[in-house]
């Protein structure tokens, strides 16, 4: 192979060798975007779930407290049912 051969066919491979670089970069480029993408939208999920969370944490407390207002509400009619009856009783 002559020396202009050889010149021409390392510039090519010199060529090729440089477009796979690029492609190669292109891709890890868009992997990163991709990534940042993807953490972007893992703190979304991680906020929402807190936020969620603690909502559950305050209707959970809330249903208790409704929870045992009810029953104490309950006590007081059945207490108030036995004394109107027990007066009922003791007029008859």
């Amino acid at each position: 192979m002559s020396k202009p051969e050889t010149i021409e066919v390392a510039s090519r491979r010199l060529a090729l060798a440089l477009d796979a670089l690029d492609a190669a970069v292109e891709r890890r480029s868009e992997a990163d975007r991709s990534e940042q993408g993807l953490a972007e939208q893992i703190h979304a999920l991680d906020s929402d779930r807190a936020r969620l969370a603690s909502e559950l944490d305050q209707a959970l407390a809330r249903t208790r407290s409704l929870e045992t207002a009810n029953h104490e509400v309950a006590d007081r009619i059945t207490r108030s049912m036995e004394t109107i009856r027990s007066v009922l009783d003791a007029t008859d």
